[in-house]
């Protein structure tokens, strides 16, 4: 067995699915080709989070993608980090910014973007989008992505 692998804390066990938000499930491992620029992306169709008003669920589909530095984050972890939302009030554009800032801070990538796809309620949709890079090149990247974002839906 790797012994990169042996610090994971969910991949392999039974586990229960947190009751609320909880960023401590995540869980990450090395990345074996840190001088390499990949993307690695997830996607979530079957998000959900409650309105913080009126506990409504909100039914999303949420994109994570980003290209990883030292470390890649687990996907079971991250499943259940996102089903943890389920029971989580929140607006969907907080709900976007706290998973980019809990990703950033456990993986620290060359960049990240995170966009949520949300349901209309009441004949309106919320599309959040929040990205970020490390460094010039990755800098750039992150203007350049978030003004195409900005064209293709405004």
């Amino acid at each position: 067995m790797r012994d990169d692998l042996d610090k994971l804390t969910t991949l392999g066990r039974t586990t229960k699915a947190p009751g609320d938000y909880d960023p401590s499930v995540l869980d990450a491992f090395d990345n074996k080709h840190p001088g390499r620029d990949y993307w690695v992306t997830f996607t979530a169709p079957e998000f959900t989070t409650l309105c913080p008003k009126t506990g409504q669920p909100d039914f999303a589909t949420l994109t994570i993608r980003y290209i990883p530095a030292k470390r890649l984050v687990e996907s079971k972890s991250l499943k259940l980090y996102l089903f943890g939302f389920r029971n989580h009030g929140d607006f969907h554009e907080d709900v976007v910014n706290v998973i980019y800032d809990d990703l950033v801070k456990l993986l620290k990538p060359k960049y990240m973007e995170v966009y949520g796809k949300f349901a209309a309620r009441g004949g309106i949709t919320i599309d959040p989008f929040v990205n970020g890079g490390a460094g010039a090149k990755y800098k750039a990247l992150a203007i350049k992505r978030f003004d195409d974002w900005k064209g293709v839906r405004g």
